[in-house]
């Protein structure tokens, strides 16, 4: 009998990747089908709602990746689903390399860029 959860295998969790597939663990998803790194980045995802700042932040991660010369499509998810399995509670938020960078505000280009360089972008 497990009390509160204590006992009991904790799961894998799965997560989806660039290419939408869900299997393995993130860390497989990565490795095994996210399209090639470029500069160390592979897959950049813009987390939202739909309103106006999340187009606002999908627009500053757009043009970072264009300042930086990345040919890194950004992914703009809004389907809520999707957006629970990173954890995220507050949007818009980042993903790169499937791990969450920002969360709860709007970056400004120059900030975005700057996030994607200690990714070796």
């Amino acid at each position: 009998m497990g009390l509160f959860g204590f006992g009991k295998k904790k799961e894998e969790k799965t997560a989806s990747c660039c290419c939408s597939c869900s299997s393995g663990v993130v860390e497989q998803a990565i490795s095994e089908c996210c399209e090639p790194e470029i500069k160390g980045v592979c897959c950049i995802k813009v987390l939202g709602a739909g309103c106006k700042a999340c187009h606002e932040q999908y627009d500053n991660v757009k043009d970072a990746v264009n300042n930086l010369g990345l040919s890194i499509e950004v992914e703009y998810i809004t389907d809520m689903v999707k957006v629970m399995e990173y954890g995220v509670m507050s949007m818009p938020a980042i993903v790169v390399n499937e791990k969450v960078i920002s969360f709860g505000k709007v970056m400004k280009t120059a900030e975005v860029e700057k996030l994607l360089q200690k990714y070796g972008a």
